[in-house]
């Protein structure tokens, strides 16, 4: 399995011969290496329906012809503009051909924005656990530390997890680093960060919180292999 970054929340996985891509925020995104006409994605896996991680989603989709992958209100507002999906919710688990993905709770908004002024309600912002080849990762999404970290890390051994340190709209430095020590995962990698002022942060500080010093700083392109 091959994991790679590129900016804000956007993760790639390379796994069964298949190509999924988390959070697929390109347009706008001053942090990516990513084009995304070039972006080649069997499934589309999203945690929540703000702008900055729905992104490109339909886009990819439709020139991929690939399965978006979210909680149930979401993809239903995501297939009246024709892309096929699979709604889920949390809690929630399926098998399918690329992996099994399971849906975690997670404490943020939901709405996405559209140009002409509107809020479209998008459900539940969720986690994602996403399992493959024997190995687990854990994109936490948007999220302010919650106590069943510890509950998702004790039922399921996490090999990666991204977890938020931007601050402001989720945890900050301090909190990711406690919600890392409560999940117990092998490593982690730091997302949402410095895309916006808002959200600016030193990753380096954010790994020497880390209690195990487990932590690795991904710069857009790098890549994992698990």
């Amino acid at each position: 399995m091959k994991i790679s970054y590129h900016g804000h929340s956007v993760i790639q996985i390379q796994t069964n011969g298949k190509n999924i891509i988390i959070d697929p925020f390109i347009t706008g995104n001053s942090l990516t290496d990513l084009v995304p006409e070039k972006v080649k994605a069997d499934a589309i896996l999203l945690t929540h329906g703000h702008n900055d991680h729905v992104g490109d989603t339909v886009a990819i989709a439709k020139q991929n012809d690939a399965l978006v992958v979210a909680n149930a209100d979401l993809t239903t507002f995501l297939s009246w503009q024709g892309v096929k999906t699979h709604g889920m919710n949390i809690g929630g688990a399926w098998q399918f051909d690329f992996g099994k993905v399971r849906l975690t709770q997670a404490f943020h908004g939901s709405g996405y924005a559209t140009e002409n002024n509107e809020i479209i309600y998008c459900g539940m912002p969720t986690g994602i656990l996403f399992s493959s080849e024997g190995k687990t990762i854990y994109h936490a999404g948007d999220t302010g530390l919650f106590s069943d970290m510890k509950l998702i890390g004790d039922r399921h051994p996490i090999d990666v997890a991204f977890l938020p340190i931007g601050d402001n709209f989720t945890m900050g430095p301090e909190d990711a680093a406690y919600a890392a020590k409560l999940l117990q995962a092998k490593l982690v990698v730091p997302i949402h960060y410095n895309t916006f002022p808002p959200i600016k942060q030193d990753p380096q500080q954010f790994i020497e919180m880390l209690e195990d010093k487990n932590g690795k700083v991904m710069n857009p392109g790098d890549v994992i292999e698990l």
